[in-house]
């Protein structure tokens, strides 16, 4: 009942705030909330910064602390969903038709706001309404801070998102009212709006404790939590400069290098690791309680009665995995299936996870294991599925995913009554921020992969990496070094179904990989008979001459296009721009 008394508050708030003035706030009761009653205490900081969160429970408007939404939206709102705007997924259902339009380059120009779009500004609004009154309260200035970090952590990330999708954004820093000349003011420059984001990461890192004596279950973002954020939105902005072009982008890899090595050496995070490579990797990912895990640095929770979601049932709507992504993971011997002899071939569909990397076998359910993830809520079908296959889950691709399945959260519970967790920031995600930050940077050593991607390996028994790995000849034309290849492989790997990989393309400057067709598993005799019943379309590898199941052949999404000059950005709604045609659309989309 705790948080519905905070939400109500907040919305209290908002009220008052956004219509109060002087001479109101003269006559506003002593015994009612106002500017004149409020800020007063260190209480009221918190309560205020409370109301910040709940705000960003709303995933579509604040898509930064994003996990799962409540309900029916869990279909589209989850993070895990996220990568079907990537090579990763394949999602087919109509309800997944954004991420198919933005996937296959044909995202249309909105007349309003649109999913995790151009909006969410009134939570920019709030954090700045605080911002402007936090001084108020008779505090001390170190106990003040701590929640002037908070609010700059918040803000500094919502417009680092911003920026990632729209380039120059309208930078506001102070309250608005309706005659506020900013309403109406031409958008900042990229560069200018990161530095003052940089600004604002800074004073949080500096600021906000290392523990808010809450437990962290889930708790407050800390300074580990800001340190994380940091490194992963300096690691985003170093890049994008990099390979897109821009002034200092070794500063900000730096920056990022720095913030997520301070995590690594001081913090009291690390990775789950009980010795068991075949189970680690998605056990606790699959679990509800994961309070306690010292690799979960931020979560959201759900809990029945209080705040639940929907989002297990929707795992089919995913379309399932890729092959390209499922080609990504090494043999055992740490090579890439291009180079090792111990690649079985991918002619039955056990052959795949043959000699793999576990965490294949921890990411795609392998037949085998269909009783032991009680898949589908232990309907005793055979798996894979495919569409067209009568009951159960069907995937588009044959690559059904496992890696956040929980049968036990959707057999015996009524709609909108589960509780798996939304693991937003985990330790892992650092130890890469920081090797691609060295790698970029050119000053990797083989001791920095041995603190970082080398913890990762290990947990599921993987050989290490070293500096100088052989090219993977279906990446040699990427411009980059065999290291980095196997960096953003690792993170690829690692990070599926956690909303990085379509981010990750923008930032490398890697989306023409979005016009390779999605296919599924291969269409060889063998899997011809085992799956008669599905009712696929199929296409010839031009590489490697053998056919797989196409996608979406003979649909709108077939033959993917990814405009070089205009899809690494999102266009501005019509209506925002009738509103201040100062704004102007971003190129291509006019």
């Amino acid at each position: 009942m705790k948080k519905y008394n905070i939400y109500t508050l907040a919305c209290l708030l908002t009220i008052v705030f956004a219509a109060c003035n002087d001479d109101f706030l003269e006559r506003y009761p002593l015994d009612e909330v106002s500017n004149e009653t409020f800020w007063n205490t260190e209480n009221d900081l918190m309560v205020y910064n409370n109301s910040l969160y709940h705000l960003a429970l709303n995933d579509d408007n604040v898509p930064i602390m994003h996990a799962h939404f409540a309900g029916f939206n869990s279909h589209w709102g989850s993070y895990w969903f996220l990568d079907g705007f990537s090579d990763n997924l394949a999602p087919r259902h109509d309800r997944h038709a954004f991420f198919q339009q933005v996937r296959a380059g044909r995202q249309l120009v909105p007349n309003g706001p649109q999913r995790f779009g151009y909006k969410g500004w009134n939570f920019v609004r709030a954090i700045n309404v605080g911002l402007e009154n936090y001084g108020t309260a008779d505090i001390p200035e170190a106990t003040r801070n701590k929640y002037v970090g908070e609010a700059r952590l918040l803000r500094g990330w919502f417009y680092a998102e911003k920026v990632q999708k729209f380039g120059d954004v309208p930078w506001v820093d102070r309250e608005l009212n309706i005659d506020s000349d900013e309403l109406f003011a031409a958008r900042t420059p990229r560069e200018e709006a990161m530095n003052n984001v940089l600004e604002d990461l800074n004073f949080a890192t500096e600021h906000i404790p290392e523990d808010w004596g809450d437990g962290n279950e889930p708790g407050r973002l800390n300074k580990w939590a800001a340190l994380a954020i940091k490194s992963r939105l300096c690691l985003y902005e170093g890049t994008w400069r990099k390979y897109h072009g821009g002034a200092d982008a070794d500063m900000w890899l730096r920056e990022a290098a720095e913030a997520a090595q301070e995590v690594i050496e001081n913090s009291p995070y690390a990775i789950y690791n009980t010795g068991d490579p075949e189970n680690d990797f998605n056990s606790f990912m699959r679990k509800i309680d994961i309070s306690g895990n010292p690799e979960v640095m931020v979560y959201r929770r759900y809990q029945l009665g209080i705040y639940t979601n929907h989002v297990q049932s929707y795992f089919s709507y995913t379309g399932g995995a890729t092959k390209s992504f499922v080609e990504d993971f090494l043999d055992t011997d740490g090579l890439p299936i291009t180079l090792s002899s111990k690649y079985m071939g991918d002619e039955t569909f056990e052959a795949v996870f043959e000699n793999r990397d576990p965490r294949l076998r921890q990411t795609i359910l392998h037949p085998d294991d269909t009783e032991k993830y009680k898949y589908h809520r232990a309907d005793g079908r055979d798996y894979p599925r495919i569409v067209g296959m009568p009951g159960g889950y069907t995937t588009t691709t044959g690559y059904h995913i496992i890696k956040h399945y929980n049968a036990d959260d959707m057999i015996g519970k009524a709609y909108n009554t589960a509780e798996s967790p939304g693991i937003i920031l985990r330790y892992a995600e650092v130890l890469l921020n920081y090797a691609e930050a060295k790698a970029e940077l050119g000053e990797i050593t083989q001791g920095d992969l041995d603190m970082s991607i080398n913890l990762l390996r290990d947990r599921v028994a993987m050989p290490h990496l070293t500096l100088n790995p052989p090219m993977d000849p279906r990446y040699a034309n990427d411009g980059v070094s065999s290291l980095i290849v196997e960096i953003r492989r690792e993170r690829r790997v690692e990070l599926f179904l956690e909303g990085f990989r379509y981010k990750d393309l923008k930032r490398w400057k890697q989306g023409k990989k979005l016009e390779i067709p999605d296919m599924g598993i291969r269409w060889s005799p063998e899997n011809q008979a085992r799956f008669a019943e599905a009712t696929v379309q199929t296409s010839v590898d031009p590489e490697s001459g053998n056919t797989y199941i196409d996608v979406y052949k003979g649909t709108d999404w077939a033959d993917p296009v990814f405009d070089e000059a205009k899809h690494y950005l999102w266009p501005l709604p019509l209506d925002d721009l009738a509103q201040n045609p100062q704004l102007q659309q971003n190129p291509g989309y006019n």
